[in-house]
């Protein structure tokens, strides 16, 4: 049973579970807030899940990750200062 599983993943694991669903689905968010035209909160739902994802690749100590999410946090944070 899927509850079964999550009663066996460590503390870690299910936090890594918590922060890449989290991230993902204000992903998601930021999707439809650019497909919508609500801006600047495209962007606020954008950063925070590229921060969740970033936590995750640092949390699975995965580098190529945690560059793409670090790129990725420095393009919006330059877009974002220069308006």
């Amino acid at each position: 049973m899927p509850s079964d599983t999550l009663a066996l993943m460590s503390q870690r694991e299910r936090l890594v579970f918590a922060v890449k669903w989290g991230a993902s689905a204000i992903q998601i968010l930021g999707y439809t807030a650019t497909g919508f035209g609500w801006t600047p909160w495209n962007l606020y739902f954008f950063l925070v899940g590229v921060l969740g994802w970033f936590a995750v690749g640092a949390l699975w100590n995965d580098k190529a990750l945690m560059l793409v999410h670090l790129v990725a946090l420095g393009a919006m944070i330059a877009g974002m200062a220069s308006n």
